[in-house]
């Protein structure tokens, strides 16, 4: 008997904030383009509104299914008020990949090949252990997978001085652009050159800690990087 083929995963709904006002085109609500986007990157920037003045703060992150958790101190005022169960902590969290540069014949027309992710919503404090335990792995393994087993894992002191939010996949949208400059024709006889020109991630050797015993090995997980 042949498997069947797995579902289709049902795409996000475009509401108000996630419909782009230019470039309508180069929204997605594919929700599986958007988990990519998601656990590719490391870092997103968390927004919200703190005494009447919008802050951005870039922050480490994690995805597990359709929640997204980020993490910091406990003393830190935006934590302390997402920490308030009702009404939580209006917020704006994006993650954006750069893949090239778009070099056009004119200043006007030069751009960046990309892939980015909004995501609107209310965080919350993630008050239950487990799920705190959990989402800090996700934290650590979003680094490097599989690192959080191969790490001590947070002591009473530390966990008490770590906050860790909560943010559901509800409103995202995903926008990304590809392809080559789009110059005006009158443009086209230009003498300049035009193209893209590649961007990509890398990783180095990686270079082991001075007080690193000699007998502790590079593991395989950082090796398959």
């Amino acid at each position: 008997m042949e498997s069947a083929m797995p579902e289709p995963a049902v795409p996000y709904e475009p509401t108000e904030r996630t419909i782009p006002t230019r470039s309508r085109e180069r929204a997605s609500y594919d929700r599986d383009l958007v988990h990519s986007i998601l656990d590719e990157g490391y870092v997103c920037h968390l927004g919200f509104v703190r005494d009447g003045a919008p802050v951005v703060l870039p922050t480490l992150y994690g995805r597990i299914g359709e929640r997204l958790y980020v993490h910091g101190s406990t003393g830190s005022r935006p934590l302390r008020m997402a920490g308030q169960a009702d009404p939580g902590l209006a917020v704006c969290l994006t993650v954006t990949h750069v893949d090239g540069l778009v070099l056009a014949r004119s200043a006007f027309h030069h751009s960046l090949n990309y892939r980015s992710v909004m995501v609107h919503g209310t965080a919350h404090q993630v008050t239950d252990p487990q799920e705190r335990a959990t989402a800090l792995d996700a934290l650590v393994d979003n680094v490097v997978p599989g690192r959080s087993r191969d790490s001590r894992p947070a002591n009473a002191k530390e966990r008490a001085a770590t906050a860790v939010l909560r943010l559901e996949l509800g409103e995202v949208s995903a926008k990304v652009r590809t392809g080559p400059p789009n110059d005006e024709p009158e443009d086209l006889s230009l003498p300049h050159w035009t193209g893209v020109v590649p961007l990509h991630h890398g990783y180095g050797e990686p270079l082991p800690a001075d007080d690193l015993d000699p007998a502790v090995t590079l593991p395989d997980y950082l090796r398959a990087l």
